[in-house]
């Protein structure tokens, strides 16, 4: 099985709406780094699972609707606690209909909010 997998960082805020969510009830900001992981099990005639360049550009497109933003004010998380791990899965769900992907078999988007925390998404295509 080949993997290819490409990061990115950038900063958003939230605040968690959970019952006593201490001083991360406050909105917040952290600087996201999201890696976007994609596996099959053959190389295109070139040698690639993907084309890297091609799956930037979806991953920069697919975070530049988060970047800078408060996630609690987006569609996506109304009337939902704003965790990591439902960002993940937004995140991966968006990068899957953005990117071009025809090779690889599975996909997976790990988001880390600090140097410590992450969560991690991962769908079959």
């Amino acid at each position: 099985m080949y993997t290819v997998t490409v990061t990115r960082s950038f900063v958003a805020q939230h605040f968690l709406t959970v019952p006593d969510p201490g001083p991360e009830g406050e909105r917040h900001s952290h600087t996201f780094d999201v890696e976007a992981r994609l596996a099959g099990p053959e190389l295109d005639e070139y040698g690639y699972l993907v084309d890297i360049d091609d799956v930037k550009a979806a991953l920069d497109a697919t975070l530049s609707r988060y970047r800078d933003e408060t996630m609690n004010e987006l569609v996506e998380f109304a009337g939902q606690n704003p965790s990591v791990e439902r960002f993940a899965r937004e995140v991966c769900e968006r990068f899957v209909e953005a990117a071009s992907l025809d090779a690889p078999q599975h996909v997976s988007v790990r988001v880390w909010e600090d140097d410590v925390a992450s969560a991690t998404y991962e769908t079959p295509l």
